[in-house]
């Protein structure tokens, strides 16, 4: 037996004030739109701002079903809407902003795990890291410069 030993390096922006202005810019994007989610169910709003190398913008939230699990999260609503209008438009960055109406989120919220493969296909698709910003309602905001980072053993085309 051997160990495996996975390093992964993160950013710490202590506030959305601190991050660049075009980073600041996309992430106000994902907080207005998480006020769009439907979540009935979980209360848990979620919005992602992907912008695309032509500077287009495309927004999601999250979607909930009674007939759980067939809503969507927020990421995948967004970058499949991206991947579905602007096929070969590069993604430059995405932004996750999540809370919670029924308690604070100051914690910064990463993608769930069915997100992260996804948003990892398109990295691996464009060759290209893609570096996400997340954070809660507020407070601190964290940065991973690639997708991969957040989930280092991959799934991907050549794994079939």
């Amino acid at each position: 037996m051997k160990a495996i030993n996975i390093n992964t390096t993160l950013y710490s922006f202590n506030s959305i004030n601190d991050l660049p202005a075009n980073v600041r810019d996309l992430m106000d994007q994902a907080i207005k739109i998480r006020s769009k989610a439907y979540a009935p169910y979980s209360k848990f709003q979620v919005g992602a701002a992907v912008l695309l190398k032509s500077g287009t913008v495309v927004l999601g939230s999250n979607q909930e079903n009674a007939a759980y699990p067939s809503g969507l999260c927020a990421e995948r609503t967004a970058v499949f809407s991206a991947g579905a209008n602007y096929p070969d438009d590069e993604i430059i960055c995405i932004c996750i902003s999540a809370s919670s109406i029924l308690k604070d989120t100051l914690e910064p919220i990463p993608p769930c795990g069915a997100c992260r493969q996804s948003l990892l296909e398109y990295e691996n698709k464009q060759k290209s890291n893609i570096p996400i910003y997340f954070m809660g309602k507020s407070g601190e905001v964290v940065q991973s410069p690639s997708i991969q980072n957040l989930l280092p053993f991959i799934f991907k085309e050549d794994s079939l």
